[in-house]
């Protein structure tokens, strides 16, 4: 089991993407966008710096919903390995048998 506090951190980090993913989008089109002044483009790169560093959606790491491990995780069942092999064993993944040959 992974530690509260680096679990409790992630959940944190999300909440802060889905809070100001809108904003940063406006403000990612416009400092891209070439038809735009440089002085306002830069203008909207300065108010990016000045945004909360853990709301942007990189810093969100993925973790197993079950054991909140970080490492060995499988995208399509979000769990790690290791949970995902007791849920495969335990026959709580429909389909999903042990393999044998």
């Amino acid at each position: 089991m992974a530690k509260t506090s680096a679990v409790e951190k992630n959940r944190k980090r999300i909440r802060l993407v889905k809070k100001f993913a809108s904003r940063r989008a406006r403000l990612k089109a416009i400092a891209s966008d070439q038809s735009v002044p440089a002085e306002e483009r830069f203008a909207a790169r300065l108010k990016l710096a000045e945004m909360p560093r853990n709301s942007a959606p990189t810093r969100v790491r993925n973790r197993c919903e079950v054991s909140g491990r970080p490492r060995a995780y499988y995208r399509k069942f979000k769990v790690s390995r290791i949970a995902l092999r007791d849920l495969a064993s335990n026959g709580h993944i429909p389909g999903m048998v042990k393999s044998s040959w």
